[in-house]
């Protein structure tokens, strides 16, 4: 999916070429995470925090501009000093470089902070940056305005603690500990750019984000980050079920069989049930195989192949998918359906402790005797 995403940004000159390049430089795995939230809520220490435990590479504001040496560093410092925002533009041109260096590529990203605005969203993605989880933090504006007066940064790590929650116990680390220059009135206006800007992010993301409540102890905040993170998303693509249910008598193949067609409208199939209707509806095969159903012999695998083949390339049946038990009972009857291309996408066997086998039976003897 994402060597496709590059393929139609880049439209290069030899796709071949550019798709074997992709295979030997990209992990597809490594992890391609956004931490957003407003100022105070946490964002720097669930980016450093994942870092630790994914072995992934940090980007931020502060690592862009004070830690690396970029092609467009030294212009970006220079707003900073100048105390003039930096322009979207300038903030994308940085990411896109950082993060198409090789340690990006191999470990992974944790953006930390961006996007900030849809402009910046817009830019990353023509740029072919596309993060794979979005964790938004949130916390009433309240709370975040508290927490930022008792925000301590520590210089060295840039591992931030705070006076009540969260404080070192190593006196070196107080003692360098200092308070990050944002006053109260500061803070109120980036809430509120925050919460100006955010909506327009969050519908570009919203297929891929997860917002996560601040206010409560960092150990459940970063417990919910983890899962979300670990989860992998369901693909866009068209999906067709093929499921098949596998398991002794009286395991409740036909039961669970039943709830999954009812439940998301797949077509339940079943041989036997098959069999029968194709005798009653007096057709070719079903005259063959009535000799066999009324003698009491099994039905040649052949004959029971080519009614199932027919039932399962039905319209209904290719649409909407379908739920088949009770086939294939051995290797034999798999690798047939491995021949006509009938391969489940969904296999389930079902087994159960062979006392509870006696007692189902024992039950259903003793309703119908």
């Amino acid at each position: 999916q994402n060597m496709l995403e590059e393929l139609l940004i880049h439209k290069p000159d030899d796709p071949i070429q550019f798709m074997i390049d992709h295979l030997k430089r990209n992990n597809d795995d490594a992890p391609r995470i956004c931490v957003l939230g407003p100022p105070a809520s946490g964002k720097t220490t669930v980016a450093m925090w994942l870092c630790k435990h994914l072995d992934a590479i940090r980007v931020s504001h502060e690592t862009l501009l004070f830690k690396e040496i970029l092609a467009r560093t030294k212009e970006a410092q220079a707003y900073k000093e100048r105390k003039e925002k930096i322009p979207n533009a300038l903030w994308a041109n940085l990411i896109q470089e950082r993060l198409s260096n090789v340690d990006c590529i191999k470990q992974g990203w944790i953006l930390e902070g961006f996007p900030e605005n849809q402009e910046q969203a817009w830019m990353l993605q023509s740029s072919g940056i596309f993060p794979r989880h979005v964790v938004v933090l949130y916390a009433p504006d309240t709370v975040l305005i508290e927490r930022n007066s008792g925000k301590r940064l520590d210089p060295l790590t840039q591992e931030v603690y705070h006076t009540t929650f969260d404080w070192p116990d190593d006196l070196r680390v107080q003692q360098r500990l200092v308070k990050p220059d944002l006053s109260e009135e500061e803070m109120s206006k980036k809430l509120l750019e925050y919460h100006r800007n955010f909506p327009d992010v969050f519908q570009i993301y919203q297929k891929v984000l997860k917002s996560i409540n601040a206010d409560q102890p960092s150990v459940d905040v970063l417990s919910q980050v983890r899962t979300y993170v670990q989860t992998r998303h369901r693909s866009a693509a068209p999906f067709t079920p093929r499921i098949l249910f596998c398991g002794p008598p009286g395991s409740g193949k036909s039961l669970q069989a039943a709830l999954i067609a009812q439940k998301y409208g797949v077509v339940n199939i079943c041989c036997g049930q098959l069999l029968k209707e194709a005798i009653a509806d007096k057709t070719k095969l079903g005259e063959l195989v009535k000799p066999y159903v009324d003698s009491g012999y099994p039905v040649p695998d052949n004959l029971v192949m080519k009614i199932l083949a027919e039932r399962l390339s039905a319209l209904d049946c290719m649409t909407n998918g379908w739920v088949l038990r009770g086939f294939p009972r051995d290797i034999e009857q798999g690798e047939q359906l491995q021949k006509l291309c009938i391969i489940p996408n969904s296999n389930h066997n079902i087994t159960y402790m062979k006392n509870l086998f006696m007692e189902r039976f024992s039950s259903l003897w003793t309703l119908y005797r």
